[in-house]
């Protein structure tokens, strides 16, 4: 249990039962800043800058459809967190996977409902994948972002995330098109 700007959220490994709420969690945000690429010969640059209007990015539904939820006795590599609200619902999830063979912990999502963002949810979902990323042996922890998610590119470097990568053809004929992937990485702590 952990309990931040006074909510109690009980964090748990993911039950099959928790399918249907982990899809429901609407991973949607508004910015007002986004990061712009600049691609050269050499390497890439970031910048952030502001957009007006706001953007409003929501993920299409389909775009998640090979996501699973693991059972809670499942085992092996993969993970889906829950954080549980007080009133049972599903506040946030992260789903993680390791790689042994290079020993990466991936971070494949990780989403918080919009009432109970800025409460920390996410960061404790985050010590949960760190602390499975430890229990494995993970050298590193690995993410994927859009360049247009300044809110979260913030708090991933807030916990200690850096740029480490950029793929500008990974989004080419999804809904997502015009964007760029950026990859962050951290030191297992």
């Amino acid at each position: 249990m952990t309990t931040t700007q006074g909510t109690t959220y009980t964090l748990r490994v993911a039950r099959p039962e928790d399918a249907e709420a982990i899809a429901a969690v609407d991973g949607s945000f508004t910015t007002g800043t986004v990061f712009e690429v600049a691609v050269a010969a050499d390497g890439f640059a970031l910048r952030e800058v502001a957009v007006d209007p706001p953007l409003l990015k929501v993920f299409p539904e389909d775009e998640d459809e090979d996501e699973e939820v693991v059972e809670e006795d499942g085992g092996g590599d993969r993970r889906t967190f829950v954080a549980e609200a007080a009133d049972g619902g599903v506040a946030g999830f992260a789903a993680v996977s390791y790689s042994p063979w290079n020993r990466r912990l991936t971070i494949e999502d990780i989403e918080v409902a919009p009432g109970h963002r800025g409460r920390g949810v996410g960061r404790a979902l985050m010590g949960q994948a760190v602390d499975f990323a430890r229990e494995r042996g993970a050298g590193h922890l690995w993410l994927e972002v859009t360049n247009v998610n300044a809110p979260a590119i913030h708090a991933y470097r807030r916990l200690g995330f850096a740029f480490c990568g950029l793929d500008t053809a990974l989004y080419q004929g999804t809904r997502s098109e015009g964007e760029q992937a950026l990859f962050m990485s951290m030191p297992c702590p």
